[in-house]
């Protein structure tokens, strides 16, 4: 399968895997899978440590990409034709974060990996 990691989940992955449901830790490691995690995320966590809202190990510049790769996590590119899967999403969730990574999973035919109970109220496939 191919997962698209929220933002939280991400997090969690690098520094707090006990609030990882079984679930998910086993989807993170099964070498079956591809793992992904979208620029809109890395974006999240530059804006959340600026505002000092996330306090990281380092700089979000090598934070992200050092914990992206060790953990064998591919990066997903934000695109036109995911960007133009808003209009289409119902007013669901707020956080606009959220909404582009719904939009990036029905576009790219992924699943997003999220405790998020708002997100799996989209037409979206979600697992946790």
């Amino acid at each position: 399968m191919r997962f698209l990691l929220d933002t939280c989940t991400f997090l969690w992955m690098v520094s707090d895997q006990a609030r990882l449901s079984e679930a998910c830790r086993n989807n993170l490691v099964d070498p079956a899978n591809e793992v992904l995690l979208s620029s809109v995320s890395a974006w999240e966590i530059c804006i959340k440590h600026k505002l000092g809202g996330l306090t990281l190990s380092e700089a979000p510049q090598q934070f992200v990409p050092k914990f992206r790769a060790m953990h064998g996590v591919s990066e997903l590119a934000l695109d036109e034709p995911s960007v133009l899967q808003l209009p289409r999403l119902p007013d669901i969730h707020k956080d606009p974060f959220d909404r582009v990574l719904v939009c990036q999973a029905i576009e790219h035919g992924l699943t997003i990996l999220t405790p998020d109970p708002l997100i799996t109220q989209y037409p979206v496939r979600t697992a946790w």
